[in-house]
């Protein structure tokens, strides 16, 4: 198991999200595997040829990060495990954003005579709001993938269309039937 690859309390919260495989075309390969290679791919930014061999042919692991990204998949099992998260109370979605401005005296540039009290941090107590370090961890490994995978597919969406003149082009060259 490689440095970046889920470790065991990650993967057992993750399997049970997994999409059944191969009904149409014979078995899938190892979803475990093909998962350490996206995120072995997303963490280090190599090229798809250039994944190691530990995770199988490097055209498994894009053909199956490809069609997650184009089914969902990928955003359903960031959907699961932020619910699982939530459910067991380790998530707070409490946003605060205050747009005001509020204009200090001329003389309020000085610093603090004395430093500051320190306010307890939430989750410093016994039991209170404790965070799943597996579960977490799995959470921002999946939004990378997520994010990449978004990021991927932008140039393609970005890329201005093609000029009537050059599909004019195109269809002046094609053999006629």
């Amino acid at each position: 198991m490689g440095r970046g690859d889920l470790t065991n309390a990650e993967w057992d919260r993750l399997e049970s999200f997994l999409p059944r495989g191969g009904a149409r075309g014979g078995r899938w390969s190892d979803h475990r595997r093909v998962i350490n290679g996206v995120l072995y791919r997303v963490r280090t930014g190599v090229q798809w040829r250039d994944l190691p061999e530990r995770f199988g042919p490097w055209e498994t692991v894009y053909k199956r990060h490809r069609r997650w990204s184009a089914d969902g998949t990928w955003q359903m099992l960031l959907s699961k495990v932020q619910a699982a998260e939530d459910a067991a109370g380790h998530i707070d979605w409490e946003v605060s954003v205050d747009s005001t401005a509020v204009r200090a005296h001329q003389h309020a540039a000085g610093a603090r005579k004395a430093p500051p009290a320190a306010a307890a941090q939430k989750g410093v107590r016994a039991r209170t709001n404790q965070v799943d370090p597996a579960l977490r961890k799995l959470a921002v490994r999946l939004e990378e993938v997520v994010r990449s995978a978004n990021a991927w597919d932008a140039p393609a969406a970005a890329s201005p269309p093609r000029s009537t003149s050059q599909q004019t082009d195109d269809a002046d060259r094609s053999p006629s039937s």
